[in-house]
Order: C-alpha cells, then sequence, then structure tokens
C-alpha cells in the first residue's frame, strides 16, 4: 500500500494546527453550538469532503454497540468529524486510530480527548490524511460515519487489509448501504452486491434521518454491520469482478445478450491468446470466439438467465466454466 502524504500525531500533535483550530473554535463555537441541522457548519466546511457530523448521541451510542466491542480491542474509525463516535468508542476499546481528511477537525478532535482523562488521552491516535491512501495499522474494528465519496473505496480497501479484521459496523448513503445488502431478484442486486457478499456477511443495522447530522444531508442514511469472510473463499478478485463487470452491464437482459455486445468477445478473445501463451498452448487461427462463448453459456445453463436474478453460486458456476475453456476476465 502506498504511504499516506499526511501527517500522523496523537494527544502530542503539531502546536500550529492546534493553535489555528483554538483560534477559530473560540471565535465560532458560540455560532456552531445555535446552528440548525440544515445550516453549513460554520467551523469546518465539512462539504467539501462530503462529511455530515452526526449529532444524535444515542445512534452514536447503537453503532458502537453494534460492534461489541472488547477491552482488548483496537479500533479503525474512519472520519471521526468533532469526535461524537470517538469518545464513545474510547470508553470501551484499548486503542482508537482515526483517520482525519480535515486538520482543523483533527484539532478539535484531539483538544475535546484531551478535555476528558489522561487514560482516554494515551489511547487515541490520528492519522491526517486520505484514508484510501493511508498506511492503515492493525485493527480488530472499524466504525465509520463514512464521508459519502470514499463509500466504494472503503468497502473495498477494507475487504483486501490483511491481517483481517473481526467486524466493521460503517454509515453510508442509504441507496449505497441498501446495494451493499441487496438479495439476487431484487432491484438493488448489482455487482457491488456481490463483489461485497463473495467476501463478507453484511446485515443492516439501522435507518437514520438526515436530520441526525450537521448539517443535514440531501439524503437519508444507513447504518450496515459487515463481517469479512475467514478464510476468504480462493477467488480472484479482478476474475470475478471482470464477470459481474460484463453481465450487470445490462442486468435485465439475457446473459447471452449481453455476451454478444459489441467488444465483448473482442476482449474475451485477447484474454484468452494472452492465457494460452502464458500456458504455452498451441493458438489454432480459426478459432471461433463467439461460438466457444455461446458454448460454455450454453453447456452452463446460464445463457437464457438475467444477471438480476444469478446468485453468487450461479456466478461462481459461471465463472469456473469459463475458466475451463481458458477464457478470463483480467
Amino acid at each position: 500500500m502506498p504511504r499516506a502524504t499526511s501527517g500522523r500525531f496523537s494527544r502530542t500533535h503539531q502546536s500550529s494546527i492546534k493553535s489555528a483550530a483554538a483560534s477559530s473554535s473560540s471565535k465560532n463555537h458560540n455560532a456552531n453550538e445555535g446552528t440548525s441541522a440544515g445550516v453549513r457548519n460554520p467551523i469546518f466546511n465539512t462539504e467539501r469532503f462530503g462529511q455530515h457530523i452526526l449529532k444524535n448521541p444515542q445512534i452514536a451510542q447503537t453503532i458502537v454497540d453494534k460492534a461489541n466491542l472488547r477491552p482488548t480491542d483496537k479500533v479503525l474509525e474512519v472520519g471521526p468529524g468533532t469526535g461524537n463516535l470517538t469518545v464513545k468508542i474510547l470508553e470501551k476499546a484499548k486503542n482508537v486510530t482515526a483517520v482525519e481528511m480535515d486538520p482543523r477537525m483533527a484539532a478539535e478532535l484531539t483538544k475535546r480527548v484531551q478535555g476528558n482523562c489522561v487514560p482516554e488521552q494515551r489511547k487515541l491516535d490520528i492519522i491526517i490524511g486520505d484514508f484510501v491512501k493511508a498506511d492503515l495499522p492493525y485493527f480488530d474494528v472499524c466504525i465509520s460515519n463514512t464521508p459519502y465519496q470514499i463509500s466504494s473505496p472503503l468497502v473495498f480497501r477494507l475487504l483486501s487489509h490483511r491481517p483481517i479484521f473481526r467486524v466493521a459496523v460503517l454509515m453510508f448513503q442509504r441507496e449505497f448501504a441498501m446495494r451493499l445488502v441487496a438479495r439476487p431478484g431484487t432491484e438493488l442486486w448489482s455487482r457491488l452486491s456481490a463483489n461485497v457478499q463473495l467476501y463478507s456477511k453484511v446485515d443492516l443495522v439501522m435507518h437514520v434521518g438526515k436530520n441526525n447530522f450537521r448539517p443535514a444531508p440531501q439524503v437519508e442514511s444507513s447504518v450496515v454491520r459487515l463481517v469479512p469472510l475467514d478464510p476468504p473463499p480462493p477467488i480472484k478478485f479482478e476474475e470475478f469482478d471482470g464477470l459481474g463487470r460484463i453481465i450487470f452491464s445490462r442486468r435485465n437482459k439475457m446473459v447471452h445478450a449481453t455476451f454478444m455486445a459489441k467488444g465483448v468477445i473482442e476482449m474475451l478473445e485477447q484474454n484468452w491468446r494472452t492465457w494460452c501463451s502464458t500456458q504455452n498452448k498451441m493458438i489454432d487461427d480459426d478459432t471461433n470466439m463467439k461460438a466457444k462463448v455461446e458454448e460454455v453459456l450454453s453447456s452452463s445453463g446460464y445463457s437464457e438467465q438475467r444477471a438480476a436474478k444469478m446468485t453468487l453460486d450461479d456466478l461462481l458456476k459461471l465463472l469456473s466454466a469459463f475458466h475451463d475453456e481458458g477464457i478470463h476476465f483480467a
């Protein structure tokens, strides 16, 4: 993983950041306390990072409770904001590493924790920077009020993290969350659903209304609980995702029609020729890739299926049938 280009600090962080944030806070604190849910945050431009501060303490407590934290747990929190979740996590966990993009927000969080008892100060580390690029430490649990624009990168970064963590409790924009938990045959079953459910068990925890945030977002939110499969299935993600990219591009069409779309056969033939060369197999110049693909679809029984109704097992069987013929997707 690439190293984060940002700074990292615990309770003894850069004084310049702290003083700047403290000055800004003292000038704007009273205005912030009087801000309604629908007004832009006057201290931090949280919307610039797609971030909305969770202000309802009961919801924050429920999120922490659903993580079933243990006293020995090391917790990764993404997008801590001003610490409404963080302070509740610190009460139960051994250590919290919070990844925050906005240095001013990170300084405010540190100042807030410094106002608590000394043990909690020592339990918090803050990484300032982009979660997608940051060097992540070991963690048992991830909790996140996720900035909207990193929802998908966050999920797949977590699922690819090693060693495998125990559980993640994550807040997302509602439509994204519902796609994560969607089942085959439903309107929201998609490539995202299949990819995530191949490597984890995902459940809906609760819905969260927009008025529970400051500033209030334009959409509703939902919380999901994600438990990665350990050990993960021995499936190369790029292959499964490559199949899904084709299948779900026209999810309500017959699978045969989707594979016959312009460019798909050419791509599969190129991949097949590459595979043959790596396996030192002779290539017949008269090979009809369209016929090979049709044969795989027909013999596997999925030619007349629709992606919208295909289960994970269906997708894995179809992938295996293509691999048996040397046809790959990545």
